[in-house]
């Protein structure tokens, strides 16, 4: 109980802000130590506590079982392995489908942890808060360890290697998450993120979490629809009842898993039975209430169910429609969010699936690759649409330079539209006399051009050779004549 009351005060009076402690509030070094140490084995215990509590339960109400403490001590080593995502060996038999309930129950008492820790030790950055994050690293990556090889020679084992390493990467990221929570991102992320992109991780984990919705919808009305199959394979007796509901309970997340990569297209498979959208293909199913809602044949109406991705892409983009004004950053903040979706389809569906011992339902496994695909287009391309004809647009062209420089246009606010229509035949008729001109001086230097090529070819003579026109009787002047070759006189003029 110290422990716990370690990790949940909060040392801050209400309205103080979180991570800006006030003067003084650095701890006395004993009280650091009994801070990381209380971080180290709170979620050790806590968690090793919580399974024993469980097993324990399912012996006591199982018929027929001898209840033994030892046993289920025992028993809690490997059961806690289970719930970090360690695959077991039964008997020889590979265990890797392992429940996920418990894998998220760790997970959120890690990040806790991490976060309390954070703020009693009065840290205000992610880099003063390491010491927490190594701390709870390393201590469930070396309970891991130990667990392990305690149980070699056992008929439930697990890997040393990777009873080390996957609590200590689990227990890793719960506890940036809860890090991050209470201080702020890493400066080396911090600095290097732009907030578009902030959005679109943010738009991303909305995007998932309905995604994770509709699928557990999907799941809940095919259960309800199937409730008589459901109920049929409960067995009389609370014992074997109440074992069979717990065993659902615990993998419930799994197949909610399963049905959201079901809603997405790709489906799902548990040994030679394949649900999927637009394909599937019979076989033999475990006799657990938690399957008794898979359907026994191929309906025409599933693909309608397609509707829920693409209205969680729609959604994605209407929550990015306001996020710039140019329309080709809203798209790139739409692909974050699908990169985000699909990366959480990635981890979902590996931790979801896995091998069942080496029987008729082995194994159970979930299209990653394709599930993860198909989820980061139904984000995109639905929501760079809905993105892209919702939202602002760039502004039209500025007006010309030359209206710009206009004195009626100095000001755009104080715009009038007599003025505008002034300024502009003004300008127009400027621009006319300017052309006239112009043409003027080519018509005048083309003449002028023509006459010096005339005279220069002989075919006009030159003004001052060409004889005056005798005046006529009467005072009429006649224009000169030119007599050219044989050409005689008429008999008048003689």
């Amino acid at each position: 109980m110290r422990i716990m009351e370690l990790l949940t005060d909060d040392p801050h009076p209400p309205g103080e802000a979180v991570g800006e402690p006030g003067p003084g509030a650095e701890p006395a070094p004993g009280s650091r130590l009994r801070v990381l140490l209380a971080a180290a084995l709170g979620p050790l215990v806590t968690g090793y506590a919580a399974v024993a509590t469980v097993l324990a339960l399912v012996a006591l109400t199982a018929g027929r079982t001898a209840f033994s403490g030892t046993g289920v001590l025992l028993a809690a080593g490997p059961g806690w392995l289970a719930a970090h995502q360690v695959r077991l060996g039964i008997g020889g038999h590979p265990l890797g489908v392992l429940p996920l309930l418990p894998t998220l129950g760790v997970v959120a008492l890690a990040a806790r942890t991490a976060s309390g820790a954070a703020r009693r030790l009065g840290c205000r950055s992610f880099r003063e808060a390491r010491p927490v994050l190594i701390t709870i690293t390393g201590a469930h990556a070396v309970f891991g360890l130990v667990v392990a090889l305690c149980a070699q020679g056992s008929p439930v084992t697990a890997d040393p290697a990777v009873a080390f390493a996957v609590p200590g990467l689990l227990a890793a990221a719960a506890a940036c998450a809860g890090i991050t929570r209470s201080c702020g991102l890493p400066d080396a992320v911090a600095d290097r993120i732009d907030p578009l992109a902030l959005r679109g991780l943010r738009v991303g984990a909305m995007s998932l979490a309905i995604l994770v919705a509709g699928g557990a919808a999907v799941f809940t009305v095919a259960t309800g629809l199937s409730w008589a199959t459901v109920s049929g394979t409960y067995e009389p007796g609370f014992g074997t009842s109440s074992g069979l509901f717990l065993l659902s309970l615990l993998y419930l997340p799994n197949a909610v898993t399963a049905a959201l990569s079901f809603v997405t297209g790709p489906g799902f498979s548990i040994g030679p039975l394949t649900v999927g959208m637009f394909g599937y293909r019979g076989g033999a199913v475990p006799a657990v209430p938690l399957l008794g809602g898979l359907p026994g044949h191929h309906a025409a109406w599933w693909p309608a169910l397609l509707v829920l991705p693409a209205a969680a892409g729609a959604l994605a983009g209407w929550s990015l429609r306001k996020a710039d004004a140019d329309p080709a950053q809203r798209i790139r903040a739409v692909a974050v969010a699908g990169a985000v979706v699909a990366l959480g389809c990635v981890v979902l569906g590996t931790l979801a699936g896995g091998r069942l011992g080496d029987g008729p339902f082995d194994p159970v496994s979930v299209p990653v690759g394709v599930a993860s695909i198909v989820a980061f287009c139904w984000i995109v391309i639905p929501g760079s649409f809905v993105a892209f004809f919702t939202g602002e647009h760039e502004p039209p062209a500025p007006p010309p330079e030359a209206l710009e420089d206009n004195e009626a246009f100095q000001d755009a606010d104080d715009i009038d539209t007599e003025e505008a229509s002034e300024a502009v035949e003004e300008l127009e008729a400027a621009e006319a006399a300017e052309e006239s001109e112009e043409d003027e001086e080519i018509s005048a230097e083309d003449a002028e051009f023509e006459a010096e090529a005339d005279a220069e070819l002989g075919l006009v003579e030159p003004a001052e050779d060409v004889p005056e026109a005798a005046p006529e009787p009467g005072g009429a002047v006649t224009g000169g004549t030119e007599t050219c070759g044989d050409v005689e006189p008429d008999e008048g003029d003689r």
